[in-house]
């Protein structure tokens, strides 16, 4: 029972909390840039909302809604000098997992003299501007880490940086904001969330507090699989779910994730795949790998999902993504070897090889 726990993020949760809890952003400062991708904070009605209680409060703010789908370097770098050149002394994000990520990245480089490469020194001598994060998909939890995981081309992969300073101060979460995803992207997130929370359960580095939150995380998701498989979403799930992602996120604060994640991000890089998806295709067989050494605990997760066993959580993955990835045997290789450098291979109890790996993936793909 020896553990620590930290969580640098106060939390709102419900319907109209960013206006009703409008006093969190007078507080924040006078000018706010808000970071934002191109459609996602429109569409979802949540700019208009912050914009209104901006106007309402006389704080000057500029909207930098360049943000790309797996921001990059140069992208977080463009945020970081827009943050500076309109002095910005605070930044509002609003988005899903890739605009939150890359307002922790803009607010060191607003203020910090360092190049984007040495975000992953994670040493920031000065405070990064405060973050308030306002999420639009229940998937990522970012609005609850401190993680900012970013495209990496040079190593052609995703790559993430985060420590203390990077929490959002503040994260207003309302389940209206998630209601402009689509069918996939609402199922696609979710996978991404459950994730999150069976791979913090699973990890070396899980807590018997970390524990009971990805308990919790994963029943929520699992009263909402029906919801999912029928197209089923009405405000109650969506609700469920932005609570069941916020959960997961505060799980992966505390564990970080495990070889889903490590292994997922050549599918995102190299076939585009969504990352939720490609965590789904892959965890049913890293949980199969993983069985013998972990069965208690995989067994606890296949009962709070309410699923018999593995072949019917198998069953359930195949329901909800369509599993219509294919690899070349060179593919497999590449990733493979890119997959056991990853630092997630360390977290895993079951010593993780290259050959387990590949194994892995091809269980996984060739169905």
């Amino acid at each position: 029972m020896q553990f620590k726990f930290r969580l640098g993020t106060k939390t709102y949760f419900g319907t109209d909390c960013v206006k009703s809890n409008k006093e969190e952003i007078a507080a924040a400062g006078t000018r706010c840039m808000i970071v934002t991708g191109r459609y996602s904070g429109k569409a979802s009605g949540a700019l208009d909302d912050v914009v209104s209680v901006l106007d309402e409060l006389s704080i000057d703010y500029y909207v930098f809604d360049k943000v790309e789908n797996n921001p990059s370097l140069e992208n977080v770098e463009a945020g970081g000098r827009a943050a500076r050149e309109f002095n910005a002394d605070f930044i509002i994000g609003i988005g899903g997992g890739s605009p939150l990520d890359a307002s922790k990245a803009i607010a060191v480089l607003a203020v910090n003299d360092m190049q984007p490469i040495e975000l992953y020194k994670n040493s920031f001598p000065i405070q990064p501007l405060p973050i308030l994060a306002i999420p639009t998909t229940a998937g990522t939890g970012s609005e609850v880490t401190p993680y900012s995981i970013l495209t990496r081309p040079d190593i052609e992969t995703k790559m993430s940086f985060g420590n203390d300073q990077t929490f959002p101060k503040v994260a207003f979460l309302d389940a209206r904001y998630t209601t402009s995803m689509s069918r996939d992207t609402t199922v696609n997130t979710a996978i991404d969330a459950l994730s999150h929370a069976v791979e913090g359960y699973l990890t070396k580095r899980s807590t018997p507090l970390s524990d009971a939150l990805a308990l919790e995380s994963i029943s929520v998701f699992g009263s909402c699989i029906e919801n999912l498989v029928n197209n089923d979403f009405d405000m109650d799930m969506r609700e469920k779910l932005l609570y069941s992602s916020m959960l997961a996120g505060m799980v992966i604060s505390q564990t970080g994730t495990s070889i889903v994640h490590g292994m997922g991000y050549p599918l995102t890089y190299f076939k585009d795949v969504h990352h939720g998806k490609a965590n789904g295709l892959l965890m049913t067989e890293y949980l199969k790998f993983n069985y013998d050494c972990q069965t208690e605990k995989i067994n606890n997760i296949l009962s709070a999902l309410k699923i018999r066993d593995l072949d019917e959580f198998e069953k359930v993955m195949d329901r909800l993504i369509v599993n219509d990835l294919k690899l070349s045997e060179d593919e497999y290789e590449k990733f493979s070897r890119q997959s056991e450098k990853h630092k997630s291979v360390n977290y895993n109890l079951k010593p993780v090889t290259y050959d387990d790996i590949l194994n892995i993936y091809k269980k996984s793909l060739n169905k």
